[in-house]
């Protein structure tokens, strides 16, 4: 009996390791942080903060990280929507693309620019720095909010947008505490 027991208990341990390893995507893998400390390293970008959204991370949960890259630590996390376009039919996975009209989400590197108030309030232009996103500019992709994006996390997935990267309310006003104080651009990494 006690065999059966341990037999059990170690079986029991094993499958629910197994299954958090499979669930847990980590939240920003060191290359992408390495990649963006490269990247804007003696240029006019803010050299203390980045965002990272990561398009791995299911779309109800926390995937859009302010990351201060001195002191290597996220400062503020929310979740973030992606583009109807992106969506796969019967799949998990996404696409991407950098095409007018697919309102797909692009992925790269890209410039947080100048505020405007638009159609959903203010926004921020998104300037895109790979030939991933080259066009963010001419297909309007920019950082905005809307009050469908939750603020806490679920199994339920967001609301999609056209392209954009789409925040709740909440999340786009403690984003702009951060963007709107930087002297320079900061930049916005989505990866996959």
């Amino acid at each position: 009996m006690m065999k059966h027991f341990i037999f059990l208990f170690i079986l029991l341990i094993s499958c629910s390791k197994a299954e958090s390893q499979q669930t847990h995507v980590e939240e920003i893998p060191q290359t992408k942080i390495s990649e963006v400390k490269n990247y804007i390293k003696d240029k006019g970008y803010n050299q203390d903060l980045a965002i990272f959204i990561n398009f791995k991370i299911s779309s109800g949960k926390y995937r859009y990280f302010i990351y201060d890259l001195k002191n290597r630590k996220t400062v503020y996390k929310a979740i973030v929507s992606h583009g109807s376009g992106s969506v796969v039919p019967g799949s998990a996975s996404l696409k991407f693309s950098n095409i007018e009209g697919s309102y797909q989400s692009s992925l790269g590197k890209y410039a947080i620019g100048k505020s405007y108030i638009g159609q959903f309030g203010k926004s921020y232009r998104l300037q895109g720095l790979d030939t991933t996103n080259s066009k963010a500019m001419q297909r309007a992709i920019v950082l905005h909010s809307l009050k469908c994006v939750p603020d806490i996390e679920s199994q339920n997935p967001a609301c999609l947008s056209l392209g954009c990267p789409m925040l709740s309310i909440n999340a786009f006003k403690e984003s702009a505490k951060y963007i709107d104080k930087s002297k320079q651009p900061i930049i916005l990494y989505a990866f996959y």
